[in-house]
């Protein structure tokens, strides 16, 4: 549970401060709504919005507030008038809660599982039945708590928003993350070429290894025109990363008539926009979140029918969530954090 705000000063010795403010505390159980259900976690995947609502950097915070947003485990009870259909079945859950009607864009009531919901990094979470589903066969429950939020952005920013065709370019910034690492392999399995950048020579080496046509260290300099000289122009470009980082990407990568969706900015909106280039060039800027339930079961059908399993970086015990947590704020990690509650 997230007690409260860190103190000021709190960057100064991070993993003291974040510990103080995370706690494992009982929370009363409360009786289930009608079309509700209660999952017994197994394991919970970690994603950099739970570290940005501990760094106080997310919008609308409440406190306290009980993080995670992906989960799996078994379903132990349900609300009245709601029978059982997952009994025995290993389940996951699609945090995108209360999406509404339109596929287009998300509704009013719109929130992501886990604060102001309480979410998955407990015992045992609550959420609404239409929201759990039986995870693809032979995964772990490891395995299915790395799917839903990551892997749903990826697959709304490249199918949905990016209108991605097998044989098209794409450019994945920032490779090492979930969404991006997701990306990188439904665009693979869906016949794209696929170039990534990286802060780290093993993590370029990982993405190869899923994929990856190639890629450069954002960190080297000229890495732009390096990979322009290997690559060319990018018909699509998956970002997550935005910053500085984002003119250079958009003005000397992005083909004409591109497509360059954003689904996060860790580093901050961009110095400038370039809009004559962007209507002489007839390019697309276009943003993304999360997605439908309709993209939910797309992406569950995908990952199942071209046999994707998740890149897990690393497994944690539960109790060891300040330390996971963290690890994912400095950036050091490639592939999914998970938690194991095998043991709580």
């Amino acid at each position: 549970m997230l007690k409260g705000p860190l103190p000021a000063g709190w960057e100064q010795d991070v993993e003291k401060s974040w510990a103080k403010v995370l706690s494992w505390e009982p929370v009363p159980e409360k009786p289930l709504p009608p079309k509700w259900v209660r999952i017994r976690v197994a394991a919970a995947a970690l994603n950099r919005r739970d570290a940005w609502i501990v760094a106080g950097l997310y919008p609308r915070i409440q406190y306290p507030a009980i993080l995670g947003s992906d989960g799996a485990g078994w379903v132990v009870a349900t609300g009245p008038d709601t029978p059982n259909r997952w009994e025995n079945s290993l389940v996951l859950i699609n945090p995108s809660l209360e999406w509404g009607s339109d596929e287009r864009v998300q509704g009013e009531h719109y929130h992501i599982l886990g604060m102001p919901t309480p979410g998955t990094f407990a015992t045992h979470v609550d959420v609404p039945a239409s929201q759990v589903y039986e995870a693809p066969p032979g995964w772990s429950p490891q395995e299915a708590a790395a799917l839903p939020l990551a892997g749903l952005t990826a697959y709304r920013a490249l199918f949905v928003q990016g209108k991605l065709k097998a044989g098209e370019k794409v450019l994945i910034p920032g490779i090492g993350g979930g969404v991006a690492l997701w990306a990188l392999q439904l665009a693979v399995a869906a016949g794209a070429e696929v170039w990534v950048t990286t802060s780290a020579p093993e993590k370029l080496q990982i993405a190869q290894q899923l994929g990856a046509s190639g890629g450069v260290l954002y960190t080297e300099a000229d890495w732009v025109s390096t990979l322009r000289k290997q690559a060319g122009s990018f018909d699509l470009i998956v970002d997550g990363v935005v910053g500085e980082v984002f003119q250079k990407l958009f003005e000397e990568l992005l083909a004409p008539a591109g497509r360059y969706v954003i689904y996060g900015a860790t580093r901050g909106n961009p110095p400038r926009l370039d809009v004559r280039r962007l209507f002489w060039r007839q390019q697309h800027l276009i943003g993304s979140t999360m997605g439908s339930p309709t993209d939910f079961e797309n992406l569950l059908s995908f990952v199942q029918q071209n046999r994707i399993r998740p890149y897990i970086g690393r497994v944690y015990p539960a109790k060891d969530l300040p330390k996971a947590l963290v690890d994912m704020w400095r950036g050091q990690q490639i592939g999914k954090l998970v938690l194991d509650f095998a043991a709580a």
